[in-house]
C-alpha cells in the first residue's frame, strides 16, 4: 500500500521563519518518491514522524513544550487537536498564527488525498519523483496549470508556430521538423512497444522529465531500433504522424553531437512554450543535455587556395586516370567552375552558405560586404552585423558574375548539397589531397582522411577565419567579418592549431 510522510526542509526562510513541508511518497521497492509541497510552517508547529535526535540534526528546532506534548495529554486537556502532522493549540480567542496553520494542516490533508487519488486513478502512471511534484505543483498552483482552450494545440502544432513566430530561417526551420518527426516517431515506438504507454501523447503539459530523458536515450538507440523492428519504422517513417512527415526518409546511426543538438533544440522549444504561456510544465528543468565534442578544425592554406583557384579543370581531368575520374562528368566540367569560383570566394569572406547563397549586389558598398548572419537571429543571440572588405580578387569575381543569376543573386548558386559534390571534385582535380584528422561525428574517435573527401562548403569559412586567425589573432576583430558574437568559442580551437604550430617550430630549433 502507498504511504505519505511528511517533514521539513532544514531551509529556514529569512523574513517568515518557515520551512518548507517536503513529500515522501513511496510503496516498498515498488516506487520512492520525493517532492517540496509547496506549503511553508514554523517549525515549532510541526510534529516529525521521526524522532527529536534526527530532528534536531536537520538543524530545525522544536521547542520541548510542544515536542514532548502527547495526543493522550492533548485529548485529556481538549487543548491539543492533532491535523498532518501539525500540532495547533486550540485556544478561545484563536490567533492568526495559530489559524494559518490549522489551513495548513487541512491543505496538507488535502494534498496527501489528491496524491493517492491520482495515484489510484492510473496504476500504470510511471510514478517518479517528477510526477509527484507535477502533482504538488498543480495542486498548490492550479492556476498556472490552466490552459486557455485557445491554447490547447498539440506540440506538432505549436513547433511550427515557433518557427513562424521566431522567424527561422529554411534551413533552419528544416532541422526543427526532423525534431518534429523524431518525436512522432518516439511516440509512436511507446504506443507500440512499451507496456503502460498505449495512450501516450507528447503532451507540453504532462510530459515529464523521465519522459525527455527517455526521448534522448530514445535518439541514441533510433537506428538500431528500427533493424529490430523493420514493419514498425516501415509504417513510422511513412505515416506517423501525417501532419509532420511527408514521403519517406531514411534512418541512420547517430553521433553524440546529433543527439545533444537535437535535445538543446527540443529545450529551446519548451522555453519558448513557457515564455509565450502554453504551458506551467518545465520537464527541462536538472537535464544535463551536454555539450558537443569536436575536433581542431582543418582547413586549406593560402597557396591551395590559390591553386584551386587558378587550375585548369579540362587540363586537369585529361591528366587523371580513369580510376580518379569516377563521379567526374567531363560535360559537367563548366559547372564545376562555376562552384569552385562561389567556393574561392567564400573563402575571402568567409560567411556561412545559408548567407551566401542569400546574398545579393545590395549587400556589397564601397567594396564592403555587409549582411545580418541568419544562426544569430535564428537562436536568439544579439543579432550582429558582419561586415567584410573585399579582396580585389574577391572583387574580381563579383564582377565576373554580375547579372548572371536570374534571380538576381550575387552568384548563380544551384543546391548546397550539389554546391558541396562539385567543392570535393575541384579538390581532387586541383590535387589537394592531402590527409587531414576529423573526428568521426559517430563513434567520436578522430580519423586520418584525405581532405577532398570532406571537402564541403563550411571548409571555404573555416578558411578564412583560420588564415586570418594566423595573421590577426584577434577574435573580435575576426568575428566582425566572420558574424561570429562575442565571446564565442569557435575561436578557442583556431588558438589550439597556433599553440601546436608554435610547438613545432621550437622542435625545428631544439
Amino acid at each position: 500500500m502507498a504511504q505519505i510522510e511528511l517533514r521539513l526542509s532544514s531551509k529556514v526562510q529569512k523574513e517568515t521563519k518557515m520551512c518548507e513541508v517536503l513529500i515522501r511518497f513511496f510503496q516498498g521497492t515498488k516506487f520512492n518518491t520525493r517532492a517540496k509541497s509547496g506549503i511553508f510552517i514554523s517549525p515549532e508547529y510541526f510534529e516529525y514522524y521521526i524522532d527529536r535526535a534526527k530532528t534536531e540534526k536537520n538543524d530545525v528546532k522544536v521547542p520541548a513544550n510542544l515536542a514532548t506534548v502527547t495526543q493522550e495529554k492533548a485529548d485529556k486537556n481538549n487543548y491539543v487537536l492533532r491535523q498532518s502532522g501539525l500540532i495547533v493549540i486550540k485556544q478561545r480567542l484563536e490567533t492568526p498564527d495559530v489559524k494559518y496553520h490549522r489551513e495548513q494542516a487541512n491543505r496538507l490533508d488535502e494534498l496527501k488525498k489528491t496524491i493517492i487519488e491520482t495515484y489510484e486513478s492510473n496504476r500504470d502512471e510511471n510514478v517518479t519523483s517528477e510526477w509527484l511534484q507535477l502533482v504538488c505543483d498543480k495542486f498548490v498552483n492550479p492556476d498556472k496549470f490552466i490552459v486557455r482552450a485557445k491554447e490547447q494545440k498539440s506540440f506538432y502544432v505549436l513547433a511550427e508556430e515557433y518557427i513562424a513566430k521566431r522567424k527561422i530561417s529554411y534551413a533552419h526551420a528544416k532541422v526543427f521538423r526532423v525534431l518534429m518527426r523524431e518525436v512522432a516517431r518516439f511516440e509512436g515506438y511507446l504506443r507500440a512497444k512499451e507496456p503502460g504507454y498505449q495512450n501516450f501523447v507528447f503532451d507540453i503539459n504532462t510530459v515529464t522529465r523521465k519522459d525527455i530523458e527517455n526521448f534522448i536515450e530514445y535518439l541514441r538507440h533510433e537506428y538500431s531500433l528500427s533493424q529490430e523492428n523493420p514493419d514498425l519504422y516501415k509504417q513510422l517513417l511513412t505515416e506517423y504522424p501525417a501532419s509532420v512527415t511527408k514521403g519517406n526518409c531514411k534512418l541512420e546511426d547517430r553521433g553524440e553531437n546529433t543527439v545533444i543538438k537535437a535535445a538543446k533544440r527540443l529545450k529551446s522549444l519548451f522555453l519558448w512554450f513557457y515564455e509565450e504561456e502554453y504551458t506551467r510544465n518545465r520537464p527541462f528543468d536538472g537535464i544535463n543535455i551536454g555539450t558537443e565534442k569536436v575536433g581542431t578544425p582543418y582547413y586549406i592554406t593560402i597557396e591551395e587556395r590559390n591553386t584551386i583557384a587558378e587550375t585548369d579543370l579540362a587540363a586537369a581531368y585529361d591528366a587523371m586516370s580513369e580510376e580518379d575520374r569516377k563521379g567526374i562528368s567531363k560535360i559537367h566540367l563548366p559547372e564545376y567552375g562555376v562552384q569552385r569560383d562561389i567556393f574561392i570566394f567564400q573563402c575571402f569572406v568567409g560567411c556561412r552558405v545559408g548567407d551566401l547563397l542569400n546574398l545579393t549586389p545590395g549587400n556589397i558598398v564601397d567594396g564592403i560586404l555587409t549582411y545580418t548572419p541568419h544562426k544569430t537571429k535564428d537562436n536568439g543571440d544579439q543579432a550582429v552585423q558582419a561586415r567584410v572588405p573585399l579582396h580585389p580578387k574577391a572583387m574580381e569575381l563579383v564582377k565576373k558574375y554580375e547579372g548572371v543569376s536570374k534571380q538576381g543573386m550575387l552568384f548563380p548558386f544551384i543546391s548546397a548539397q550539389k554546391y558541396n559534390d562539385s567543392i570535393k571534385k575541384v579538390f581532387k582535380m586541383a590535387g589537394i589531397t592531402r590527409n587531414v584528422i576529423i573526428r568521426n561525428a559517430r563513434t567520436g574517435e578522430n580519423e586520418l582522411v584525405p581532405i577532398d573527401t570532406v571537402a564541403s562548403s563550411h571548409l571555404a569559412r573555416r578558411t578564412f577565419i583560420g588564415n586570418a586567425y594566423f595573421k590577426v589573432s584577434d577574435p573580435n576583430l575576426i568575428g566582425k567579418m566572420s558574424g561570429h558574437v562575442d565571446g564565442s568559442r569557435a575561436f578557442k580551437r583556431y588558438r589550439n592549431i597556433e599553440d601546436e604550430t608554435l610547438k613545432s617550430v621550437i622542435d625545428l630549433i631544439g
